[in-house]
């Protein structure tokens, strides 16, 4: 192309877009509709790295997904441990139900006492018929003589449930120190205070984990979305740094000139929302009987996407995607025009 040629169509760009300006300036909708023309056009333009930076931030909204379900569902797994603990008490066999109800009745003062189920040698051995009622070999040899031999061996039992089960000073302080709770106490069998609590601290520390861990994880990947879409928008912005010069010049304003640019970072976003809600929920519907299978409580996140909330879930998706795309195309345009201006 000849200098006169290239000179002609620079003044044939700024007079079309001279024309636009004038033109949107009395139509605000015909502006927002080029603006939106425009910066789909871009996004085609650069697809190789629209493409990258979709995949990108849709890493990192699945790792902001996975972060709080991990947390959650580990979360709601330590509490549902804590509410099935109970502390069993052993007694000596034929313990009385008299006394039995004397030691609940002491018991029961500790306002951490959430309830008592008591439990005579008889009704103990009641149990263990019952819970071996499929096990002829067994049954067969339960006779009278041996029904009373295992009655006479069998503690009678106390159980409890408090409402806090990291804090158990004054229920031991009871049963250690109570002069009736130490002469019924059975001498071979200690009270299980701290059964499953090294369980529940594990799941509470991996809770802990995952929540520092995953925020990490999807910081490291957020940066990374930021910087990648920083990169896209700057590309584009060189490549057609002769049209925005140009609009510059005929008086565009820097919402005319941003504005294309911002809607191709929220399509991304968009896409990325969409695609990372999808693998997210069929990743989890996937995990979700396995987890189940190991005693892990994903019925709080289950409930969620099974039901109307889905659509909310997606619109979160969405709306984080397009923040994160925006926020990065905002932060590329606003130094270059600091720098063009």
């Amino acid at each position: 192309m000849s200098k006169q040629e290239d000179k002609e169509l620079k003044k044939s760009t700024k007079k079309s877009l001279r024309t636009i300006r004038k033109t949107n300036a009395k139509h605000p909708i015909r502006e927002e509709g080029r603006i939106l023309k425009y910066g789909t056009k871009g996004f085609a333009r650069n697809i190789w790295l629209s493409v990258a930076a979709t995949i990108v931030m849709t890493i990192t909204l699945v790792i902001l997904f996975v972060t709080v379900v991990a947390s959650v569902i580990l979360t709601n797994t330590a509490e549902m441990m804590r509410d099935k603990i109970d502390i069993t008490i052993y007694f000596k066999p034929n313990t009385s139900e008299k006394v039995l109800n004397q030691l609940s009745d002491i018991i029961s003062k500790d306002s951490n006492i959430k309830s008592v189920v008591l439990s005579t040698s008889e009704q103990e051995y009641d149990k263990f018929v019952e819970e071996n009622a499929d096990s002829d070999d067994i049954l067969e040899i339960l006779d009278d003589e041996m029904k009373a031999l295992m009655i006479s061996k069998m503690q009678a039992t106390m159980r409890i449930k408090v409402y806090d089960v990291d804090n158990l000073d004054s229920v031991r302080e009871i049963v250690e120190t109570d002069e009736t709770f130490q002469a019924a106490l059975d001498p071979e069998m200690s009270p299980t205070y701290d059964v499953n609590q090294a369980e529940i601290a594990t799941i509470t520390k991996w809770a802990r984990i995952a929540r520092m861990g995953g925020l990490i994880l999807a910081g490291v990947f957020l940066a990374i979305s930021i910087l990648i879409i920083f990169s896209t928008i700057r590309m584009a912005i060189f490549s057609r740094r002769e049209e925005i010069y140009m609009m510059r010049l005929v008086g565009a304003d820097k919402r005319f000139v941003r504005g294309p640019f911002l809607v191709e970072a929220e399509i991304c976003g968009i896409v990325a929302g969409v695609l990372a809600a999808t693998v997210s929920y069929f990743g989890f519907k996937f995990l979700a009987p396995k987890l189940a299978g190991y005693g892990i409580d994903v019925a709080a996140i289950s409930d969620i996407l099974e039901s109307n909330k889905l659509i909310f879930v997606y619109l979160v998706f969405v709306g984080l995607g397009v923040v994160i795309g925006r926020a990065s195309a905002h932060l590329a345009v606003g130094k270059y025009l600091h720098k063009s201006s």
